[in-house]
Formats: structure tokens, sequence, C-alpha cells
């Protein structure tokens, strides 16, 4: 599934930007000071054409030095000394302040982005597996990466300049206003035009940032695709097709930043024009006002074009600041959606515990479908059910193998009795209780599973054993590992179980981790075991019959549900249970179920025909 996300179209959204500022909440002081800080350098900045306002007009506007007294002179030169070093002490001031500020910014914006990443992480550790069987690994990851480090560039690149901009732009139109209603008013007249500008661009830049987001997305998953499934591109000469659609994806990704850039690039230069009309105008008015002996000083003239240059950056910062703020928006569309999905498979308030756990499995008219649109209500006949009425009993302690082509809903029935899924109707019970009145923790920690594709982690042997339980012993390992003939491969390694194991376990052969995989779940002593879709197919004959033997050791006592597909490895089995899509046709011992000369006798005779002819 590559499909980009909906691109959605609303503009700026109050509520989502409320979400995301409750996560300033636990850094309240940070906050604060942050916010006094702001408008210290706000009072700062208009300070500086305050104090060249009064050097020019006191020391320099309409004074020949060289027909002065001496001691006028040197009055002059001092109140200029003066003005230079309050000059100089101000900047001081306003470095140790801005530092100050940019310090706190970035920490909160630091902590509030670790905080959101926990939060996306924890949430999909919660959701259920059909999440993640409908949305690409890709997809995903660009919501903890990309998407979270969009809302931490708004919070400490965007949010310094709303705060300091905000703070600035107030500052300037209050001691503009103070100094000359009639400059400020003049040099205010592009506003207007400024705020059409700024409308006509943040449309267009807001939804070109949208683009880009899903653009990368799709890049994400495709790259993801492709290094998951390296082995099936090479070994299928797939890398031209490959490298073909990737540079489709990369290409949309370029062109969409491409966009991005060309609004951008035509937007700040815009914003500097309209700055530069309004210093034009204020040289034509207070010039004109100047040459006329209005009132208007040469030091107001020079102030106010600070000023004025200074007011417009605040306000292009603040257009920057939207942008920004519309990439976080796009990307808080992506990230609360994660958090707000629905989880489907959840504990109620009361979930019970098991005290006294027997192993006893009941499926009780068991309808099931993948499906979310599915219900208890959808037709019979429709071709989405998985499991279609069924009706299992297994008592503890009794080994239950479950056989039928593929698609019949095997593996179906062992996610339900993990409660990976919930059924549409009918219900799972382990020791007479439904498994969804249980603590999922309590459940799946007396449920121990062997899958075909074994999973494992980047880290050492023993810690992909323990899964980094500390409560389990190394002694405990080694016995495990003893018992299912891998200890002495592991010991023969330079740092035994010490050993680094390379992401998925890409240094080791498949039958060494499917003994990984035994030893794993016999570690964790389950009371339930859950042994899927063959999981010995891939190993040769003298380890397979080694797992044989400690599989049947560790059978003894527990009930034990095992997925097969080669009949020959189930026939010790005390039942086995044959069915065909979706509903079971047959349950007997191997000897009741030969004689019976149904379904299963098929399957036994042409999987043995098929033996003998690849002999």
């Amino acid at each position: 599934m590559t499909q980009p996300d909906e691109a959605f179209k609303k503009a700026f959204d109050a509520q989502l930007t409320r979400r995301v500022l409750v996560y300033l909440k636990p850094y309240r002081p940070l906050v604060i000071g942050g916010l006094i800080l702001a408008f210290l350098i706000a009072v700062a900045q208009p300070t500086f054409g305050l104090i060249q306002r009064h050097a020019i007009d006191q020391y320099l506007s309409g004074t020949n030095v060289l027909q002065q007294p001496q001691n006028a002179r040197e009055a002059l030169y001092h109140g200029l000394l003066v003005a230079a070093l309050l000059y100089l002490g101000l900047k001081v001031v306003e470095f140790l302040l801005r530092y100050a500020f940019t310090i706190a910014i970035s920490f909160l914006g630091q902590r509030v982005l670790n905080d959101i990443r926990a939060d996306i992480f924890t949430k999909l550790q919660r959701l259920h597996l059909a999440y993640f069987d409908q949305n690409p690994v890709g997809r995903l990851i660009t919501r903890v990466t990309s998407d979270v480090d969009a809302i931490n560039q708004f919070i400490t690149s965007g949010l310094v300049s709303l705060i300091q901009s905000t703070f600035l732009i107030i500052a300037y139109v209050v001691i503009m206003l103070s100094i000359s209603w009639e400059l400020a008013l003049v040099s205010f007249a592009v506003l207007p035009v400024l705020f059409l500008v700024t409308n006509f661009f943040r449309a267009r830049i807001r939804d070109a940032f949208r683009n880009t987001r899903l653009q990368q997305a799709i890049v994400n998953t495709k790259l993801n695709e492709n290094i998951t499934g390296m082995l099936t591109v090479q070994l299928f000469g797939r890398e031209a097709r490959s490298a073909h659609d990737f540079d489709r994806a990369n290409r949309g990704l370029l062109g969409a930043n491409i966009n991005s850039i060309h609004w951008f690039s035509l937007f700040m230069p815009t914003v500097a024009l309209l700055g530069q009309v309004a210093v034009a105008l204020v040289l034509w008015y207070a010039g004109r006002e100047i040459l006329s002996g209005q009132g208007i000083s040469l030091g107001t003239l020079v102030a106010f074009t600070a000023w004025v240059t200074q007011l417009f950056q605040p306000i292009q910062d603040l257009a920057d600041v939207m942008n920004n703020l519309q990439a976080a928006m796009a990307s808080s569309e992506r990230i609360f959606g994660v958090l707000d999905t629905e989880e489907r498979i959840t504990d109620k308030p009361d979930a019970r515990r098991l005290e006294h756990f027997k192993g006893q499995v009941d499926l009780e008219g068991v309808w099931f479908a993948y499906s979310e649109d599915v219900t208890a209500t959808t037709s019979d006949t429709d071709d989405r059910w998985i499991l279609r009425g069924i009706d299992l009993h297994i008592q503890p302690g009794e080994s239950v193998a479950l056989v039928g082509a593929t698609g019949a809903g095997k593996t179906s029935i062992t996610s339900l009795v993990s409660r990976f899924y919930d059924v549409q109707r009918g219900a799972v019970r382990v020791d007479g209780v439904d498994v969804r009145d249980l603590a999922q923790h309590d459940l799946r920690r007396h449920v121990g599973v062997v899958l075909q594709d074994v999973f494992l982690f980047a880290g050492t042997l023993r810690s992909n054993l323990t899964l980094d339980n500390p409560d389990i012993s190394l002694d405990r390992v080694i016995q495990a590992c003893k018992y299912v003939g891998v200890h002495d491969y592991i010991v023969s390694l330079e740092h035994g179980y010490d050993t680094e194991v390379r992401e998925r376990g890409a240094t080791l052969s498949t039958g060494q981790k499917q003994l990984l995989a035994f030893a794993r779940a016999l570690i964790q002593n389950p009371d339930i075991l859950l042994v899927l879709d063959e999981a010995t197919a891939s190993v040769d004959t003298e380890t397979e019959l080694r797992i044989q033997d400690a599989l049947a050791k560790v059978m003894h006592g527990r009930t034990s549900i095992i997925i097969a597909h080669r009949l020959s490895t189930i026939e010790h089995c005390d039942r086995i249970v044959v069915m065909r899509k979706g509903r079971i046709v047959e349950q007997g011992t191997h000897a009741d179920l030969l004689a019976r000369e149904g379904y299963y006798a098929r399957l036994h005779r042409l999987q043995y025909a098929q033996g003998s002819a690849a002999d």
C-alpha cells in the first residue's frame, strides 16, 4: 500500500494548534521565561533608533563643530561618546537576552519533540494489528520523523519568530506613533497591500507544503519496501524496475519541493519590496517636511528609516512563521490522525486476570473477518468471512494440529486466541473466560508463539532470547538452548550469548533463527504454545528431528496448537482439526482421519504422492 494520505484542505486550524500547544503545559516556567525575554528584546530594539535620533539631533544636526568653542566641542564629543557607549552596552544586553531566549525556546522545542514522538510510539504499540496491515511502514516512519520534526521546527524556529515578531511589531508601532503619528501613518500605508499579498501566497504555500509531505511519505514507503525486500529484488533481477519506481516517486518529491521553493522565492522578495516602498514613502514625506521646516528633524527621519526597515523584518518573519505553521498544520493533521485512531483491541476497565491458569481454549460459534467493515449483521454469504461458525474445544494439556489449504483460516484461529483481533460473532474463551474480558498482557504472558518468519531485534543473542527481561537468568537461557540444540552453536561464537545480532538476524541462517525462536518460546515458559505455519519447514532433516524431539518435550503438559502443512510433522498430536474455507470439516487422530477416507486422507495421499514424485 503506497497511496498517499488524504490531502487535507483546511486552512489554519485553531483546534490543532491548541492540541500542539497542550504539550507546552509541563514546561510553563520555560514558556513564561521565554515570553519575558521576548518582551525585553522587543523593548530594547526600538531604543537603538532613539539613541541615533538623539545623537543626530543633539550633537550633529545643524552644528558646525569646527566653529564651536573648545569647551562646546568637548561637550559634543562627550555626548557622542556617551551615546556610542550606551548604544554598544545596549547591544551587549540584547545579545545576552537573545542568547537566553534562544536557549530556552530551543530546549522547550526539543522537550515537546521528545514528548510527541514518545506518544506516537506508545500509541502505535497499542494499536491493533489490522492497522499495520493497512498502513505501510514508510508512512508510519514519516509520522514519527518528518512530521514530528515539522512541529519541532515550528516551535523552535516558528515560535521564536512568532513571539519576538509580535512584540517587536507592537513596540515599533507604539514608538513610531508616539514620535510622529503622521510619519507613522505614511509608513503603514503599504500594510493593507501586504495583508492581501500574504493571504494570496499563504494558501499556495500551504498546499505546496502539504503536497511535499505526501510525496515524502511515498518516498519513505518505496525506500522501506525495497530495502526490506532487497533479497527478492536482487533474486529476480528487479533492480532496474525498482530504480524506475523509486525515481518516479523521488521526482514527485522533487517537483513538490521545487513548487514550494517557487512560491517561497516569490513571496519573500515581494514582502521585502513592499518594505522598501514604505521606506521610500518615509523619505519622500519626511524630506518634504524637513525642507519646508515643518518640524520633523533629520534625526527623526533617520530613526524612522531604520524603524520602517526593522518593522518589516518581523512582518516578513511572521510571514515565514505562517509557512512553518502551515507545514506544522499539515503534519499535525497526520500526527493526531494516528493519535486519534481508535484502539479496537483494548482492556475493559474491569479487565480480569487469570488465576490458577489451566490452558483450556474454547471457540464458540466464531465468525471472523479481517475487514473492519464486516459486522455481526453482515450476511453469512459474504466472501470476506475468514472463519464461519467455528466451534472448537481444546482441553488443558491437549495438543491440537490445524491443517488445511492456504486461506482456510488456521492462522486466524491462533490470532484470536492471543486476541490480536476480536471476533465479529461468537466468543473465544480461555479457561472459560472470554478473552475480551481479560487483560491483554495477562493473557499473552501465558501464550508462547513460534513463527516461521522469525523476527530478531538488533542486539545480543541473549537480549533476543530474553526479550530484555531482567528476571530471566542466564542459566534458564542456557537450559532452553540446550533443549532445542542451539547451545553448542552459540558457545562456538567468539562472544557466545553476548554475540551481536544484526537487524532481523541477517548474519544467521534460517535454521539457526528457527532454533532461536523455539528457545525464546521455551524461555518464556508459556501455558499455551502456538506453533504457526510450519515452523520447522526451513531446517534440514537432522535439525528438524532435534526440534521435533524438543517440541514434544515442551508440549507435554501444555495446551498446544500447531499449524502445519507437512502432515508428517503432526501425526503425534492428540487431535487433528481439518479446515476448509473457514469451516471445520473433520477432526480426530491421524489414524482415525485416514480411516475415514475424507478430506484429510485426500490431502495425505496428495502430499505423499508429491513427495514420491519429487524423490
